[in-house]
């Protein structure tokens, strides 16, 4: 409803422009301050004072009194306050509001028509998920789910990196080495735990065996690498054992969160259909192009970028940048947008990439990327571990724990017997823990490094994930107490189908009100800006709205008269299908009970 009075709101106001014989242009919407009623606020009384020759109070008078508020669907009045036109709800915004948000989509804007192919995480095959790209995957699927609900046809896609020397290295070393030659035992009974013992066995033995058999183990690395880039399937299957295994236990940590994919996309596609052969040739032929260094190189230097690109080496073996800029181009040719979720230090890349792709040719205005800081976590038992680095699972399992510890700290005996068994304790734990890592990640902006700090991330009473997954659990346990079905989603099809906006009078209830109905535009603002952020922070103002509505609207209390019962059990309706579906976008579970 908010997007539709918008839209009114903004036909009027031009209405009324072009009456007074004022210039169209920026109308000045905007929300109004927590002290006014309005839904809808307009500044742009201060923009037309000076062609006016008028004070924008005088102004603002004047376009007031150009606006039918008859041909305004969801307008009451327009009043004006000092230089501002507020533009107020009446009755129906409230009960189309109430009777729209009850219904399971609410949120989900209409289709685009518009694919979007948004690439995440894709982080190197060579062990473990590791917790410093864990906010990667985090706003990667947020921003998937995100672009999802506005109405794209959205693909989620996992790069994977396995023609590089790593991956060289990796298959050599899985091949050379046996389980007795291996120090330790694996940290995690899963096979990328498995095989990274490998590939650390190799890296140390090329940096510590006698001279003569690491240059045999690096003439066999080369050959790998070689076979990669002359098509040899031979070489190709014996990097794809290693990948694969590995690949198939990253997925299972990033299911945990859950982060899932369309599509793994690997990198030797792009030389097996011979497009990276292709795009080394254009670069060879830009004015840019030298060598030098024993390696072909782009310079950039005219183009605002003082690193070169470096494309080919001397043994004619490409580079990741080169199979990524054929990457892009299979990209830009099968979706009409493509997002790339990378951390801040592949920013110089994204550039390196996005110029090239430009001075090749390719049109990269619908190509956008999303940069993120990293995340920084606390001492304690989450610090580094025998050398390695903390894991992802690591960081799952320990808030997983906490988050049950926090949750049994709240149950008294009789909670426990009556209400919640252990299989509900631990499916909460799950939910809030987990909940509790994505929300604490993606509500900040991604550009800001930030610091995970438990207390924070897992306090009931703060603004953090459990804070709002509570609402839901009330709002769940509302309605399932106004009614003995069990099918709470017919519950609220029923009380939603007539709503009485008269009964809903309260200022609480008025700000919830307006509250669920800005959700469509919130979706439709974050996605055109590519910030889930933006919808945690509106999830928190929704918790603090509903939060009100709960401490001084009773709903089921005996003195409350039946009409207003009922309006207000429809506003919990539509208050369960907003919230769920706001969590839904940040890949936060709803809980039904807390």
């Amino acid at each position: 409803m908010f997007l539709a009075l918008r839209e009114s709101v903004e036909d009027a106001l031009e209405g009324a422009l072009s009456a007074r014989g004022f210039p169209t242009g920026d109308l000045g919407i905007e929300e109004p301050p927590e002290d006014v009623d309005s839904v809808l606020a307009s500044s742009v009384a201060f923009r037309l004072a000076g062609e006016a020759g008028a004070p924008p109070p005088q102004v603002a008078q004047q376009l007031a009194e150009e606006i039918d508020t008859d041909e305004l669907p969801y307008v009451d009045r327009v009043e004006t306050q000092g230089p501002y036109l507020n533009f107020l709800p009446n009755e129906a915004y409230v009960e189309a509001t109430v009777e729209r948000a009850a219904e399971p989509t609410y949120g989900h804007l209409k289709d685009r028509k518009e694919s979007v192919v948004i690439e995440h995480t894709s982080a190197n095959p060579t062990g473990p998920v590791h917790v410093g790209r864990a906010r990667n995957p985090i706003i990667g699927d947020a921003v998937s789910n995100l672009l999802a609900t506005a109405g794209y046809d959205v693909d989620r896609h996992y790069y994977v990196n396995d023609a590089g020397r790593q991956m060289a290295v990796f298959t050599w070393a899985y091949e050379t080495f046996d389980e007795d030659d291996l120090e330790t035992e694996p940290e995690r009974d899963r096979i990328e735990y498995d095989l990274v013992r490998y590939y650390r066995k190799g890296n140390a033995y090329l940096e510590s065996a006698p001279e003569a058999e690491v240059e045999a183990a690096e003439a066999e690395i080369e050959s790998i690498m070689q076979g990669l880039e002359a098509g040899d399937e031979a070489a190709y299957e014996r990097v794809t054992e290693v990948v694969d295994q590995v690949l198939s236990g990253m997925k299972a940590c990033l299911a945990r969160l859950p982060a899932e994919f369309d599509e793994f996309v690997k990198e030797t596609r792009f030389m097996k259909d011979g497009s990276t052969d292709d795009v080394v040739a254009r670069l060879k032929e830009l004015d840019g192009a030298v060598y030098e260094e024993d390696a072909w190189q782009l310079e950039l230097d005219e183009q605002g970028i003082d690193k070169n690109l470096v494309f080919l080496r001397s043994d004619g073996t490409s580079l990741y940048p080169t199979r990524d800029l054929a990457h892009h181009e299979w990209k830009l040719e099968n979706y009409d947008r493509a997002v790339t979720v990378l951390g801040e230090d592949h920013k110089l890349q994204a550039s390196q990439i996005r110029t090239t792709l430009e001075l090749l040719g390719t049109d990269t205005d619908d190509l956008r990327q999303v940069l993120y800081s990293y995340v920084n976590l606390p001492e304690g038992k989450m610090s580094t571990r025998r050398g390695t680095g903390v894991d992802l699972d690591d960081l799952l399992d320990e808030a997983i724990s906490r988050a049950r510890d926090e949750v049994e700290s709240r149950l008294d005996d009789r909670i426990r017997d009556d209400d919640l068994d252990d299989d509900d304790i631990e499916r909460i734990a799950h939910q809030v823990g987990i909940g509790a890592v994505r929300y604490d990640i993606v509500s900040k902006q991604p550009t800001k490094a930030i610091t995970f700090e438990w207390e924070q991330a897992l306090d009931f009473e703060a603004q953090s994930a459990p804070y709002v997954q509570y609402v839901h659990a009330r709002c769940c346990g509302i309605l399932a107490e106004s009614t003995d079905a069990d099918d709470l989603d017919a519950v609220v099809e029923t009380l939603a189908t007539d709503v009485d906006a008269a009964a809903l009078e309260t200022d609480a209830e008025q700000h919830l009100v307006e509250t669920i109905a800005r959700f469509p535009a919130v979706i439709d603002e974050a996605a055109d800006d590519l910030q889930p952020h933006q919808v945690a922070t509106y999830t928190r103002e929704f918790a603090d709205a509903f939060n009100a509505f709960y401490r001084e609207c009773p709903v089921l209390a005996d003195d409350v008269d039946p009409e207003v019962r009922e309006a207000r059990l429809a506003l919990v309706a539509a208050s369960r299908h907003t919230i769920a579906n706001a969590l839904s976008v940040l890949g936060v579970a709803a809980p039904r009970s807390m």
